[in-house]
Parts: structure tokens; sequence; C-alpha cells
């Protein structure tokens, strides 16, 4: 009784196979003149001797046992009785043919192979390719890498595709390159991305003299320093291992002349920003930004695209002598913005809410006795501060109730002096001060002696 399931012998029923068509199966009885196959069909397969083996003699039951699976090819579906008529014979002869054409086969410099890759050492690689001689990928003609260990980044039985350099290299080997074919490939991708005017990402290889050396698939891109950023850029080397965005903005690879551009997304990068943060900016409000640049006149914050001027008149309401002293680059700053003229934008640290004027009636309120240091000197008397951006005037006739000839005779320039507000205008922001007004009265008359008695 057969073992097939009732699907299984349904299946075979409708099953068709056709002359010259390769089948496979499984011989399930062996006499010394004949082989019977199942090969899943109908009817079973017959191999006659003759079309197993040339010897005319030979016994079949001592070269093939049931259970052996065989390939075989149909000469004839129907013998006459009922049977599939197999040759194992003649299809061995045209795996033979085609094995010798294999010998025969000939392959040109330039010819792109495709190869099995049979063995890897650490400086070269061993393709099969179906040729009498095998393939050699030497390190240098796979990777970029000088020292590169090309058993970790290749396995025995991986598929390679390469391009053949040499047919013999005097050893009878087949020189190939890897390399060469991915950047021609690499070119072909660098070429739709030049006439697409497509955006490119690739990390830094090279830090070279005149620029940066990006490869992309395997294809290398030049990319000039002045081109790298939208500012100068005296050192590259930041850039090493970084994975920059570009685009193709020269393509001539005949004259080996690859031209990468950063420095125009960059551009269109911060026109956007820039066109972005004037709409939403304005006069009155308060921002964060860097400090990017300090000079002698003030400092440049960058406000996340577009730079503003803090004047140093704007830096404090006190008096600024050197703008480096108080910043320093990267420094992290909240301005306010105080005006916007096309694309100019001045900042100020002058704060309303911190004008030291604000209370100035209270604080400043003729009597009031206060402290302050010299700020300056002229011949008619001292500017004392009292709080940065407050000011007052000590006249020289308010020193001292000795007359004083000139300030500089009995006061020094950031002395602290106590004086008495004599005077106070504040819409003109002017206060006079006093120091003769804190000095003792000179008595008028002497003390009296006792009488006498």
């Amino acid at each position: 009784m057969s073992d097939l399931t009732f699907e299984q012998m349904l299946e075979e029923s409708f099953k068709t196979i056709h002359n010259g068509e390769v089948v496979e199966g499984t011989v399930i009885d062996v006499k010394p003149d004949e082989i019977i196959l199942n090969i899943g069909y109908k009817a079973d397969g017959i191999i006659s001797r003759s079309e197993y083996t040339n010897e005319p003699n030979a016994d079949l039951t001592t070269m093939v046992t049931v259970g052996d699976s065989l390939t075989a090819k149909v000469l004839k579906v129907n013998d006459g009785e009922g049977q599939v008529l197999l040759t194992y014979k003649r299809l061995a002869a045209e795996k033979g043919n085609e094995r010798l054409r294999e010998a025969f086969k000939t392959i040109h410099n330039g010819e792109v192979v495709e190869g099995t890759v049979i063995d890897v050492k650490p400086d070269e690689i061993i393709l099969n390719i179906g040729y009498k001689a095998d393939g050699i990928i030497s390190r240098s003609e796979y990777t970029n890498e000088p020292n590169a260990d090309l058993t970790t980044m290749v396995t025995v039985g991986d598929s390679l595709t390469a391009k053949v350099l040499k047919v013999n290299d005097g050893e009878g080997q087949v020189l190939l390159t890897y390399k060469r074919l991915a950047a021609e490939k690499g070119n072909e991708r660098l070429r739709e991305a030049y006439e697409n005017k497509e955006v490119l990402k690739a990390p830094v290889t090279q830090i070279l003299g005149g620029g940066l050396s990006v490869v992309v698939e395997e294809a290398r891109v030049f990319i000039p320093a002045s081109l790298v950023s939208d500012t100068y850029e005296k050192d590259l080397s930041k850039y090493q291992g970084q994975e920059i965005e570009f685009v193709i903005s020269e393509f001539n690879p005949r004259r080996n002349r690859i031209i990468g551009d950063r420095r125009q997304l960059l551009v269109a990068e911060k026109a956007e920003k820039q066109k972005e943060l004037f709409a939403n900016l304005h006069a009155g409000d308060t921002v964060e930004g860097i400090v990017k640049n300090i000079t002698d006149f003030g400092a440049f914050v960058d406000l996340g695209g577009v730079d503003g001027l803090l004047h140093i008149s704007e830096m404090s309401w006190g008096r600024v002598d050197n703008p480096k002293k108080l910043f320093h680059v990267g420094d992290t700053v909240k301005v306010l913005v105080k005006d916007v003229h096309d694309t100019k934008i001045a900042l100020s640290l002058k704060f309303p809410e911190t004008n030291p004027w604000l209370h100035a009636a209270e604080d400043y309120a003729v009597g009031n006795i206060v402290t302050g240091k010299v700020a300056r000197m002229t011949d008619f008397g001292a500017f004392v501060e009292l709080v940065p951006g407050v000011d007052a005037l000590l006249h020289v006739s308010q020193i001292s109730r000795a007359h004083v000839e000139k300030p500089a005779d009995v006061l020094k320039v950031g002395q602290e002096i106590t004086a008495k507000i004599v005077d106070l205008n504040e819409e003109e922001k002017k206060i006079s001060l006093s120091m003769k007004a804190l000095e003792p009265a000179a008595e008028e008359t002497k003390e009296e002696t006792p009488a006498a008695e």
C-alpha cells in the first residue's frame, strides 16, 4: 500500500511533465539492467542500462542503491507501458559540456565578473569567477584603508562583483578590482545627484591642505575650503569623521574634478532662518542669543541665524570701557531688541525696569545723604557715580568749607565720598551734591572766659 496521502496522490495525478524536462527522483527499485525512480508523477521513471552508463554489461545493482536520489532528463513521457523513459547519461554529458565550456571561457580586461569568495587573507581576496583561473582582489583594490584586514571585511561564500584589471598576472591568476568598479558606480550616482541638484550626505574621510575629501559609494568628492562654510575657517580639523551635507557643484570625472559645495546649503538655510526670524522679531522683544564676536565698539550676538549688535553704549546703564571685560565669545545672553531696520538688529541690556532713574525722586531727594565714587574730574568740579547710570556733580565750591582751588587737590578718581543732595532735576537727569553741607559749621564766637571775682 502506498504511503502517500490522498491529497499527494491527487496532486501527482494532475502533475504534468514534458520531454526534455529535468526531474529529481528517488530510486525505488534496481535491476541489473534498469533503475526505477519515483519522480512524483503518476507513472514511475525508468533509466535503462544504456541510458545510465556506457559500459554495455554493467550490473546496475552494484552502482545504485534503493533510496538514492538521482537527477535525470525526460526522454519520453509514455513508453507505451505507461512509464516515463529517462536518461542519466545524456544529462551528465550536457553538464560535462558546460564544464568544458567553462574551461574554454574567455574574459577580457575591463570586463565585469561575478564571483564567490573561496579564500580570504588579510591582504587579498580569492574569487571563483567560473574561469579556469581564480580572481584575485588585493587590499589596495578593495579598500582605501591602507592597513585594513580583509578577513574582517569579507567572508568565504560572499558574492562579489568586480572588474578585470589583467587576465593573466604572470602566475595564471586574474587580477580584479572591487574598489574601482564601486567608484565607477559611485560616479554614476554623483552624476545623477549633480543633474538633479540633490543634497548628499557623507562622512569626511580626509582633511586636505585646501579643503575636505568625502567618499560617496567609493567615489571621492573634494570640497574646497572656501565652500566648506559660509564663514572663513582656518582650521578644518574639526570636520574629520563628521557627516556633512553638500551638493555637487562641478562634475567632470574625466578631469578628475568632482567638486562639492556645503556653503550654498548653509547660506540658503541661514536665509530661511533669517526670513522666519525677521517675521517674528519686533522692537521691545526679549530674546536669548550667543555672543559670536566682540569688538571695541560692541558685541555681535547670534540670535539663531541672525546677528544683532549690542553696542557698547547699550551694555549697561553705567559706563563700559572695554566690552571684552564684560563678555566672552560663546556667552549666552538675554537681550532686549531695541530696533529692527531692514536686516540690522540693535540690541540692548538696558531693560526699562532696571533704569536707575525710575525711583530717583525717592532715592535722590534733596537732603538725602548718599555715597558714591569719584568717576572723573574737571576744573569746576567732580562727577560722582552714585550707582551705574546715575552721576552727580560735586561742584568745587561744595567740596569743603575751606577754599579748594581744584578738585584734584583734595580728591582722586575712584575715591569713595559721602555727600548731601542739594538739588535734583529729574527731567534733565541732573543731581548736585555737597560735601561742605556735611561739615560742622565754623564757630561764630569764641567761648567766653569766666568773669573775675
